[in-house]
């Protein structure tokens, strides 16, 4: 679970009263991150661009590194490749259209 300090949360009332000042603090570093509460409860975060974008990114790179190692793992396991139609037609799929 990811921590906040007290100056990274605030309640929603508080953020719809004060939203370019939040927006400020996330996009001139003066926070890394805005914890908006609803309820007294963790409801969303506000992030800047450039941080969003390189959490995705670093997401599709966890991906791609997945689905190398399965492709690894299959590989060096498995005797017999299987026919991507004959896998389609298993699960009653088709490529056309």
């Amino acid at each position: 679970m990811v921590a906040y300090t007290q100056n990274e949360l605030a309640s929603a009332t508080e953020i719809s009263k004060q939203f370019g000042e939040y927006i400020s603090k996330v996009k001139n570093g003066l926070v890394e991150k805005i914890g908006v509460l609803k309820n007294n409860k963790l409801n969303a975060v506000i992030l800047s661009v450039e941080e969003y974008e390189r959490m995705s990114e670093a997401m599709n790179l966890l991906e791609d590194i997945s689905i190398y190692e399965e492709i690894q793992t299959r590989l060096q396991t498995s005797k017999k490749l299987l026919d991507g139609n004959d896998v389609l037609k298993k699960h009653g799929l088709s490529l056309d259209v």
